[in-house]
């Protein structure tokens, strides 16, 4: 009793001298000025946006495990964790000054290693790399439910190397880092990247699901596209609502300023366009296939967020229901599609980030309102300009990252080959690549082989 006694008050006596230190630090290193202090609050909303966004690993792991074979759960976890890391010392070395270094219209050429970063007083790179080293994790994660169950883990870290340090940080300067996409007579608009984010990641799942192909049994002979079901729609459940709670740092984060309050605009539109995501898939997986698909109803919710995020800034709680209902309806026809010609996405990744991506970007030209994000779209008077410089940045981001894409699987094929063995992926990935079993106690049952 004694001995706790005394760690007791050692814990009071060491939060004690932390307040001390910190007020101490308030006295002599900040002078609280209404300039200060909102300048605090915009690095600490960033930062929190940034730490929601991070959280969204989790869920496309979640996501990614339950959408597949138990047999390949561990690899999963280890695909989005290593995204990560590899892809955060990429961004850090090469991507940042790629993306919002000073340069040209096509790519920036200064402040590698974060060397734009200042220190002292002013902090703000660090927060801002902060933000998007987590947007650019979430586009690189995308890629690896479209190549699950197939791909080797040495071929996928260096995926992930090349579309943190190159492919993604092009696209980003186009668009967010003063680059030609900006500069249009008209910009093109892409508020929290329905196109930077989601677009690249979606376009490279489908170059990587192409190079690799299908998974062993998916397509029979005769045409039969047999299903290979996940084994855990409650992990994949749990994993669209992490997604949803850090889409609330995707979205409203992206202000970069917790002074701005049109966060909760932002908010609501974001809130709006996920939940008609998931009525419109719902309601069209019933009319299609006379049953309320789980599966597609997870998928629509996650499309219908990837659609609202590029113009969830610049459209209204009406639209934003509008927008989101249709990317359900989509997503749920574009999976079949993808099937029909024999591109195996165990997740959807291709039909919720790309398809949903493109609509979610030309839907700002539809329906952006004047109100909201000072531009008005074609539906609202707005004229064909704005819808014409959204069509512009899809079209040349799509063949950018999937031609890019499409070459460096295939280069990485003929090098040191893409895909496991046969044997290997029957055995599965956790066993054949890790040595290990997610569920070591589970046998896993020959339906799984």
């Amino acid at each position: 009793m004694v001995f706790i006694f005394g760690i007791m008050k050692f814990k009071r006596i060491y939060l004690l001298v932390l307040f001390i230190i910190f007020s101490l630090n308030l006295v002599f290193a900040y002078e609280a000025t209404p300039e200060n202090n909102a300048r605090s609050i915009d690095f600490v909303w960033t930062l929190i946006a940034a730490f929601l966004v991070f959280m969204m690993q989790g869920g496309f792991a979640m996501l990614e495990t339950g959408f597949t074979r138990a047999k390949n759960a561990g690899n999963i976890m280890m695909k989005n964790l290593i995204d990560f890391c590899f892809g955060a010392i990429a961004f850090w070395a090469v991507g940042y000054a790629i993306m919002f270094g000073a340069g040209n219209l096509f790519f920036g050429t200064e402040g590698f290693f974060l060397s734009s970063a200042k220190s002292g007083s002013d902090l703000w790179q660090y927060a801002y790399w902060m933000f998007q080293v987590v947007f650019v994790a979430t586009a690189a994660t995308i890629v690896s439910g479209a190549v699950a169950e197939r791909i080797k883990f040495i071929g996928y870290i260096l995926y992930s190397i090349f579309i943190s340090a190159i492919v993604y940080p092009v696209v980003g300067h186009w668009i967010w880092g003063g680059g030609w996409l900006a500069k249009l007579s008209t910009p093109m608009i892409d508020f929290a990247g329905s196109t930077v984010v989601h677009s690249v990641g979606g376009w490279s799942a489908l170059a990587g699901a192409i190079i690799l192909g299908p998974r062993i049994g998916k397509y029979m002979n005769n045409g039969i596209v047999k299903p290979i079901r996940g084994h855990s729609l409650t992990l994949a459940a749990l994993g669209v609502f992490l997604l949803w709670f850090g889409w609330y740092g995707f979205n409203p984060g992206s202000t970069l300023a917790g002074t701005n309050w049109s966060i909760a605009a932002i908010a609501v539109t974001t809130t709006l366009g996920a939940s008609a995501g998931a009525i419109g898939s719902l309601v069209t997986s019933w009319v299609k296939y006379k049953k309320p698909d789980v599966s597609l109803t997870l998928g629509g919710t996650l499309g219908g967020l990837v659609a609202i995020t590029a113009g969830t800034a610049n459209v209204s709680p009406l639209s934003s229901i509008i927008i989101g209902f249709i990317a359900g309806i989509l997503y749920v026809f574009s999976v079949s599609f993808f099937d029909r010609i024999k591109v195996d996405d165990p997740v959807g990744a291709v039909s919720c980030h790309a398809i949903n991506g493109v609509w979610g970007t030309l839907a700002v030209g539809l329906f952006a309102q004047k109100e909201f994000g000072g531009v008005n779209g074609l539906f609202f008077g707005g004229g064909i300009a704005q819808l014409v410089s959204q069509f512009i940045g899809v079209i040349t981001v799509f063949v950018w990252t999937f031609v890019i894409m499409l070459i460096f699987f295939k280069l990485i094929d003929l090098i040191i080959g893409l895909r496991v063995s046969k044997e290997e992926e029957l055995k599965g990935l956790d066993l054949s690549e890790h040595n290990t079993e997610a569920y070591a106690d589970f046998p896993i049952s020959a339906a799984n082989n």
